[in-house]
């Protein structure tokens, strides 16, 4: 027997003690690539004068945007159905896929809003064009407001699969199952972590570097379904390198939370979190 024979052989029984599915001739995942491709067809349909070719008049463009759209994610939400077994796959996708469509207008509408708040919020914003085109926060809200359709009709994978792209395009991981309101503005953005059940007002401005986390991980799939980040109110500003933490800590409406805070106990409204100013020591060479 061969090296090569020999170790095919023990990754064969590493496949058979696995506790996950290791091996199958059968199991048919979603295609992450395809998914990847879908975000940018949408990404086009939204914003066509930036990121598609707009021969076409408005109407004719935007119908045969979300029928290749409409098509393609049928199909990928069909195989993330069927990957975890569950019957009447092709009806459940057909469904999934005529309601997400229907959202796609109120998504975008949305990630207007989102535009808007980030120029008003950014001085160094040169225009909203400029923030379409180029900022890496808007594009993670982007993604995160698609995912979240699809997270709220329990399609398996494909929000996930959004998501971490954006993860590792941006530095920003957004849950696709968080809740977001509107105007919703990430300022540089590298760091940022928004959890599962973390739920975001209107209005909310956020830096770099945040984490609205949860406080006992270790606790794991016995915590699934349960609440265990935080809310952010209305009006909220977080800054650079906080940590908000817990399912039952609330940030008040108009609160504003500094630099490298660490928060496990609810905020009330209007308050102004700091940490106290360290004490610098500087020596000077003679």
């Amino acid at each position: 027997m061969t090296i090569n024979e020999k170790a095919a052989m023990e990754m064969v029984k590493s496949y058979e003690n696995s506790s996950v599915t290791a091996f199958s001739s059968s199991l048919k995942l979603p295609d992450k690539n395809e998914i990847i491709s879908i975000l940018e067809d949408i990404k086009g349909l939204f914003f066509p004068a930036y990121f598609a070719d707009c021969k076409h008049d408005a109407l004719d463009f935007a119908e045969e945007r979300i029928s290749s759209i409409s098509f393609r994610i049928k199909k990928q939400i069909e195989l993330a159905i069927k990957a975890k077994d569950e019957k009447g796959a092709s009806k459940r996708a057909k469904e999934i896929t005529e309601e997400f469509i229907t959202k796609l207008p109120e998504v975008h509408s949305m990630l207007i809003k989102d535009v808007e708040a980030t120029f008003e919020g950014d001085p160094a914003a040169e225009s909203e064009e400029a923030i379409i085109f180029s900022y890496p926060g808007l594009y993670a809200i982007f993604v995160y407001r698609v995912a979240n359709v699809l997270y709220k009709s329990q399609v398996p994978f494909v929000p996930r699969i959004m998501t971490e792209h954006a993860h590792s395009m941006t530095g920003i991981d957004i849950n696709p199952g968080a809740t977001i309101g509107e105007y919703f503005f990430i300022d540089h953005g590298t760091g940022i972590v928004v959890g599962e059940t973390t739920e975001i007002g209107n209005h909310v401005k956020i830096y770099q570097g945040v984490t609205l986390g949860a406080l006992s991980p270790r606790k794991g799939q016995s915590l699934a379904g349960v609440k265990r980040h935080p809310t952010v109110c209305d009006n909220v500003t977080i800054y650079s390198g906080a940590s908000i933490l817990g399912g039952e800590t609330v940030i008040g409406e108009g609160a504003v939370i500094g630099g490298n805070s660490f928060i496990t106990e609810s905020i009330g409204k209007g308050a102004k979190v700091y940490v106290k100013k360290p004490e610098h020591i500087i020596k000077n060479k003679r």
